[in-house]
């Protein structure tokens, strides 16, 4: 008996995606299997950024049908379709942005916008189109993080700005707008206001991603999110160390209240290796953000060191996922990205777009 799109099915059925967890065919990935007598092409596109992990899936699933009897060549097409999906109800999406992720912390100090830039960079490594918007009005870290120190964003028409550029990731800040030294004396409400006006007034060019690093706190800044922004899905970020928890747990909590999904937890600092003699120590505790997640049933999306050159290759504009890509400390980031990402693809798609607008005239 020949080469059947059945006998393909079959044995890609039991085959998982190491990333989901899933296998090919139930998380319907794979498309188009055609035959041309005993030689089989294949597509399969994954609902995630993956482009680290294309070569390594593409040999998995070429291994798994050489299994099969009498089967010839196998060309195997493999890429990301990064779909739109639902935010809080009630937050109307906005355009050009798939998808909305805030990167939150309940206290400062714990590396939320570095995590925030090396993950923005690492979803945009991984094949998507990103954005990142500097949400911390009082003290926006991004333009130096990016390495933007001069230029502010252009307007074409005089009402919306066009994004900066920096790394391939598209980027808007308060920073980009005032100097460096000047302070932002602001009351609560024109704080809110500044950052409705720099996230719709700047000009998303087709984002699957927007980034949304947030202030410390459960303020005004998070409330105006979680009401008037559409939201994809919350990260929080975190250090083993009590104080950081317990003001994290804070955090999450806001979220859960406000019906924002939790894509999970990130602890940062985890570890201390010295860089002289290699001794790795937990200075801050271990376990923190491992015990964070059981009690809430979220995911600890993964851990990260304390490392100087994290600390460095930010202050120098050129976080760790650009500066050093091939590192063990990029490898963290992207899948810490692919975990997030992965999460989003699972939840509900936004089906908006599908129903007609309505409209009711006297005639």
């Amino acid at each position: 008996m020949g080469i059947s799109e059945q006998s393909i099915t079959d044995a890609l059925q039991t085959l998982l995606d190491p990333n989901t967890g899933r296998d090919f065919i139930t998380s319907k990935s794979i498309k188009n299997i055609k035959l041309d007598g005993n030689h089989v092409s294949l597509d399969i596109v994954l609902g995630y950024p993956a482009k680290s992990q294309f070569a390594s899936l593409q040999a998995l699933v070429v291994n798994q049908l050489n299994a099969i009897s009498g089967i010839g060549n196998i060309t195997v097409n493999i890429g990301s379709r990064i779909a739109k999906h639902s935010a809080q109800r009630g937050v109307n999406l906005l355009p050009n942005v798939k998808n909305v992720i805030a990167i939150a912390s309940g206290k400062g100090g714990v590396g939320k916008s570095t995590t925030s830039v090396n993950l923005a960079l690492a979803l945009a490594a991984e094949g998507a189109s990103v954005g990142i918007l500097d949400a911390d009005i009082y003290g926006p870290s991004q333009p130096q993080m990016l390495g933007i120190s001069s230029g502010r964003p252009e307007s074409a028409d005089g009402k919306s700005m066009e994004p900066m550029m920096a790394h391939g990731v598209q980027a808007m800040s308060i920073g980009f707008l005032v100097d460096t030294d000047t302070p932002m004396v602001w009351r609560g409400p024109m704080v809110t206001g500044a950052l409705e006006q720099l996230l719709r007034d700047t000009k998303w060019r087709d984002l699957d991603y927007l980034v949304i690093d947030l202030p410390p706190g459960t303020g005004d800044i998070q409330l105006t999110l979680s009401q008037k922004i559409p939201v994809t899905g919350a990260i929080i970020v975190t250090t083993p160390q009590d104080i950081a928890l317990l003001d994290a747990r804070k955090g999450l909590k806001m979220f859960e209240k406000v019906g924002i999904p939790i894509l999970g937890i990130v602890e940062n600092m985890s570890t201390h290796i010295c860089s002289q003699c290699g001794h790795e120590e937990h200075i801050f505790g271990a376990g923190g953000g491992e015990l964070m997640s059981k009690d809430y049933n979220v995911d600890l999306l993964g851990s990260l060191p304390l490392d100087i050159r994290i600390r460095e290759q930010s202050d120098g504009g050129k976080p760790t996922v650009v500066a050093e890509p091939d590192s063990q400390i990029a490898a963290i980031y992207k899948q810490i990205a692919r975990a997030a990402a992965i999460k989003i693809a699972n939840s509900g798609l936004d089906h908006s777009s599908k129903f007609p607008n309505i409209v009711i005239q006297n005639t």
